[in-house]
Protein backbone atom coordinates (compact mmCIF):
# COMPACT_ATOMS: atom_id res chain seq x y z
CA UNK A 1 0.00 0.00 0.00
CA UNK A 2 1.28 2.94 -0.77
CA UNK A 3 1.18 5.71 2.14
CA UNK A 4 1.37 8.44 -0.07
CA UNK A 5 -1.79 8.03 -2.02
CA UNK A 6 -4.68 10.32 -1.22
CA UNK A 7 -8.18 9.25 -0.69
CA UNK A 8 -11.35 11.35 -0.39
CA UNK A 9 -12.70 11.05 3.19
CA UNK A 10 -15.73 12.30 4.51
CA UNK A 11 -18.50 14.81 2.91
CA UNK A 12 -16.30 17.87 2.89
CA UNK A 13 -13.85 16.13 0.35
CA UNK A 14 -10.75 15.89 2.93
CA UNK A 15 -8.00 14.40 1.46
CA UNK A 16 -5.87 12.15 3.65
CA UNK A 17 -3.48 9.49 3.35
CA UNK A 18 -4.33 5.62 3.43
CA UNK A 19 -1.36 5.15 5.81
CA UNK A 20 -3.34 8.15 7.99
CA UNK A 21 -6.55 6.33 7.72
CA UNK A 22 -5.03 2.64 8.32
CA UNK A 23 -3.54 4.23 11.60
CA UNK A 24 -7.01 5.51 11.91
CA UNK A 25 -8.92 2.56 12.34
CA UNK A 26 -6.17 0.67 14.33
CA UNK A 27 -6.56 2.51 17.05
CA UNK A 28 -10.00 2.72 16.93
CA UNK A 29 -9.80 -1.36 16.67
CA UNK A 30 -7.93 -1.36 19.67
CA UNK A 31 -9.88 1.28 21.77
CA UNK A 32 -13.11 -0.91 20.72
CA UNK A 33 -11.28 -4.06 21.94
CA UNK A 34 -10.03 -2.61 25.39
CA UNK A 35 -13.09 -0.72 26.03
CA UNK A 36 -16.30 -2.14 28.16
CA UNK A 37 -19.04 -0.03 26.48
CA UNK A 38 -19.33 0.19 22.30
CA UNK A 39 -17.97 3.28 21.23
CA UNK A 40 -19.04 5.58 18.35
CA UNK A 41 -18.76 3.82 14.85
CA UNK A 42 -15.73 4.44 12.36
CA UNK A 43 -17.65 3.45 9.38
CA UNK A 44 -15.88 5.96 6.98
CA UNK A 45 -12.61 4.60 8.21
CA UNK A 46 -13.63 1.22 7.59
CA UNK A 47 -15.26 2.03 4.08
CA UNK A 48 -12.37 3.62 3.21
CA UNK A 49 -9.70 0.59 3.74
CA UNK A 50 -11.92 -1.48 1.78
CA UNK A 51 -12.09 0.36 -0.97
CA UNK A 52 -8.06 0.81 -0.81
CA UNK A 53 -7.99 -3.34 -0.31
CA UNK A 54 -9.39 -3.75 -3.97
CA UNK A 55 -7.45 -0.75 -5.35
CA UNK A 56 -4.71 -3.09 -3.60
CA UNK A 57 -5.87 -6.11 -5.53
CA UNK A 58 -6.33 -4.54 -8.61
CA UNK A 59 -2.79 -3.38 -8.36
CA UNK A 60 -1.35 -7.14 -7.38
CA UNK A 61 -3.14 -8.34 -10.43
CA UNK A 62 -0.64 -6.44 -12.56
CA UNK A 63 1.83 -7.74 -10.87
CA UNK A 64 3.85 -11.25 -11.99
CA UNK A 65 3.40 -13.72 -9.34
CA UNK A 66 7.24 -14.43 -9.05
CA UNK A 67 7.23 -10.35 -8.13
CA UNK A 68 8.18 -10.05 -4.17
CA UNK A 69 5.69 -6.87 -4.22
CA UNK A 70 3.19 -9.79 -4.96
CA UNK A 71 3.57 -11.80 -1.40
CA UNK A 72 4.00 -8.34 0.87
CA UNK A 73 1.02 -6.68 -0.42
CA UNK A 74 -0.59 -10.00 0.01
CA UNK A 75 -0.16 -10.12 3.71
CA UNK A 76 -0.52 -6.37 4.06
CA UNK A 77 -4.38 -6.82 2.66
CA UNK A 78 -4.74 -9.92 4.90
CA UNK A 79 -3.86 -7.91 8.29
CA UNK A 80 -6.04 -4.88 6.99
CA UNK A 81 -8.75 -7.85 6.34
CA UNK A 82 -8.72 -9.35 9.74
CA UNK A 83 -8.34 -5.85 11.96
CA UNK A 84 -11.76 -4.53 10.06
CA UNK A 85 -13.24 -7.99 10.32
CA UNK A 86 -12.30 -8.15 14.24
CA UNK A 87 -13.29 -4.49 14.52
CA UNK A 88 -16.46 -5.73 13.28
CA UNK A 89 -16.94 -8.69 15.46
CA UNK A 90 -15.75 -7.27 18.71
CA UNK A 91 -18.99 -4.56 18.13
CA UNK A 92 -21.14 -7.18 17.10
CA UNK A 93 -19.94 -9.11 20.39
CA UNK A 94 -20.78 -6.07 22.25
CA UNK A 95 -24.21 -5.28 21.17
CA UNK A 96 -25.24 -8.95 21.73
CA UNK A 97 -23.67 -8.54 24.89
CA UNK A 98 -25.85 -5.66 26.23
CA UNK A 99 -27.86 -5.47 23.54
CA UNK A 100 -30.76 -3.58 25.59
CA UNK A 101 -28.71 -0.93 27.00
CA UNK A 102 -27.84 -0.14 23.38
CA UNK A 103 -30.87 0.14 22.00
CA UNK A 104 -32.46 2.62 25.00
CA UNK A 105 -29.09 4.84 24.34
CA UNK A 106 -29.14 4.62 20.73
CA UNK A 107 -32.80 5.78 20.59
CA UNK A 108 -31.95 8.96 22.55
CA UNK A 109 -29.16 9.44 20.49
CA UNK A 110 -31.17 9.33 17.10
CA UNK A 111 -32.95 12.63 18.54
CA UNK A 112 -29.59 14.53 18.92
CA UNK A 113 -28.03 12.99 15.28
CA UNK A 114 -24.89 11.65 17.65
CA UNK A 115 -25.39 7.99 16.50
CA UNK A 116 -22.77 5.06 18.27
CA UNK A 117 -24.55 2.08 15.79
CA UNK A 118 -24.39 2.17 11.81
CA UNK A 119 -27.91 1.80 10.41
CA UNK A 120 -26.78 -1.94 10.43
CA UNK A 121 -25.86 -2.15 13.49
CA UNK A 122 -29.38 -0.34 14.64
CA UNK A 123 -31.17 -3.02 12.43
CA UNK A 124 -28.86 -6.23 13.94
CA UNK A 125 -29.65 -4.57 17.38
CA UNK A 126 -33.79 -4.31 16.90
CA UNK A 127 -33.45 -8.09 15.39
CA UNK A 128 -31.91 -9.71 18.12
CA UNK A 129 -33.15 -7.87 21.08
CA UNK A 130 -36.79 -8.96 18.82
CA UNK A 131 -35.83 -12.67 18.94
CA UNK A 132 -34.83 -13.08 22.29
CA UNK A 133 -37.71 -11.68 23.77
CA UNK A 134 -39.64 -13.99 21.81
CA UNK A 135 -37.80 -16.78 22.86
CA UNK A 136 -38.65 -16.06 26.26
CA UNK A 137 -42.00 -15.53 25.98
CA UNK A 138 -42.84 -18.82 23.07
CA UNK A 139 -40.25 -21.38 24.56
CA UNK A 140 -39.30 -20.02 28.26
CA UNK A 141 -42.30 -18.49 29.80
CA UNK A 142 -44.74 -20.59 28.67
CA UNK A 143 -43.18 -23.35 30.96
CA UNK A 144 -43.75 -21.40 33.82
CA UNK A 145 -46.90 -21.36 36.12
CA UNK A 146 -49.22 -18.51 35.36
CA UNK A 147 -48.34 -16.30 38.17
CA UNK A 148 -44.64 -16.41 36.54
CA UNK A 149 -45.15 -15.59 32.97
CA UNK A 150 -44.59 -11.73 33.50
CA UNK A 151 -41.62 -10.70 31.60
CA UNK A 152 -39.75 -7.42 31.57
CA UNK A 153 -37.04 -7.35 28.79
CA UNK A 154 -35.06 -4.23 30.59
CA UNK A 155 -35.14 -6.28 34.29
CA UNK A 156 -33.32 -8.83 31.60
CA UNK A 157 -30.49 -5.96 30.42
CA UNK A 158 -26.35 -6.25 31.27
CA UNK A 159 -24.65 -3.34 31.70
CA UNK A 160 -21.36 -3.01 30.90
CA UNK A 161 -18.94 -2.06 34.19
CA UNK A 162 -18.02 1.50 33.72
CA UNK A 163 -16.08 1.19 36.78
CA UNK A 164 -13.66 -1.34 35.72
CA UNK A 165 -10.07 -0.01 35.11
CA UNK A 166 -8.66 0.66 32.25
CA UNK A 167 -4.73 1.06 30.89
CA UNK A 168 -4.17 4.32 28.35
CA UNK A 169 -2.11 6.95 26.86
CA UNK A 170 -2.80 10.47 26.66
CA UNK A 171 -2.55 12.28 23.34
CA UNK A 172 -2.06 15.54 24.76
CA UNK A 173 -1.67 17.43 28.20
CA UNK A 174 -4.92 16.84 29.78
CA UNK A 175 -5.93 19.35 32.99
CA UNK A 176 -8.71 18.69 35.54
CA UNK A 177 -9.63 14.83 35.11
CA UNK A 178 -11.91 14.23 37.86
CA UNK A 179 -11.88 10.61 39.61
CA UNK A 180 -13.67 9.35 42.27
CA UNK A 181 -11.94 7.22 45.22
CA UNK A 182 -13.27 4.65 47.06
CA UNK A 183 -14.98 6.99 49.86
CA UNK A 184 -17.00 8.84 47.48
CA UNK A 185 -14.70 11.60 47.50
CA UNK A 186 -13.63 13.60 44.23
CA UNK A 187 -9.75 13.83 43.04
CA UNK A 188 -9.02 15.87 40.23
CA UNK A 189 -4.92 14.59 38.63
CA UNK A 190 -3.73 16.37 35.15
CA UNK A 191 -2.71 14.11 32.50
CA UNK A 192 0.91 14.89 30.49
CA UNK A 193 0.99 14.41 27.23
CA UNK A 194 2.45 11.13 26.31
CA UNK A 195 1.71 9.61 30.09
CA UNK A 196 0.34 6.43 30.76
CA UNK A 197 -1.99 5.09 33.00
CA UNK A 198 -4.16 2.64 34.81
CA UNK A 199 -7.74 4.52 35.56
CA UNK A 200 -10.96 4.28 36.37
CA UNK A 201 -12.87 3.51 32.42
CA UNK A 202 -15.89 5.79 33.79
CA UNK A 203 -13.95 9.58 33.99
CA UNK A 204 -12.11 8.89 30.80
CA UNK A 205 -14.98 8.26 28.70
CA UNK A 206 -15.57 11.03 27.01
CA UNK A 207 -12.12 11.77 26.76
CA UNK A 208 -11.13 8.38 24.83
CA UNK A 209 -14.71 9.05 22.14
CA UNK A 210 -12.66 12.74 21.70
CA UNK A 211 -9.26 11.17 20.85
CA UNK A 212 -7.53 12.61 23.61
CA UNK A 213 -6.27 9.34 25.06
CA UNK A 214 -6.02 5.97 23.77
CA UNK A 215 -6.11 2.44 25.33
CA UNK A 216 -3.51 0.18 25.66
Amino acid sequence: MESTEELQFSDDEEEVTAETVLKTLQCAWQNERLSPEILPHQNDMVECMLGQIQHMERNINKLSKTDLRTSIHKMEISRIKFIICNYLKTRLNKIEKYCIPILNQERQRIETDTNYLTPSEYKYAQEYVLNMENHMKNVVLNKMPGNMQVFEMNKMAEHPNLQTHVFLKANETINGVVLEDLTGEDEEIDLEEGSQHILQYKPIADLLKNGKVTLL
